[in-house]
């Protein structure tokens, strides 16, 4: 599983909120059940294996691990550019920046330009 992080600052830059990508919260990482591969392949009982089926992903999981109930205006730091189902989260909570640390190189069937999209209506700068 690729090493995602995010954490969200208030105006005092203190942290309100962290999140790592990995499976929800009352599922064992180490569970053999799940699939850890990337493919579209299906198994014997008809399941996709592929993880990020199952992923929480880090940018959900420090929304969701809020310590304030208000994110308001608020920055979040994150290793990548958010997906555009974050960026629905992200606007959902009305932060004010993302500060992220690369992209993604491809742009998996326009989400990466979806999330832009988004964040550019709801006022969320990007930097």
């Amino acid at each position: 599983m690729a090493s995602v992080g995010a954490c969200i600052v208030n105006k005092f830059k203190r942290i309100v909120g962290l999140g790592y990508n990995g499976f929800p919260d009352n599922i064992p990482d180490n569970d053999d059940k799940l699939p850890w591969g990337k493919s579209s392949e299906k198994d014997a009982d008809g399941n996709v294996q592929n993880k990020h089926l199952y992923v929480c992903h880090a940018e959900m999981n420090a929304i969701v691990n809020k310590l304030s109930v208000d994110i308001t205006g608020c920055t979040m730091y994150t290793t990548l550019f958010p997906c555009n189902e974050c960026a629905k989260l992200i606007c959902q909570s009305r932060l004010g920046k993302v500060v992220y640390l690369k992209r993604k190189d491809e742009d998996d069937e326009g989400k990466n330009k979806a999330a832009e999209n988004m964040f550019k209506m709801g006022g969320i700068q990007m930097v």
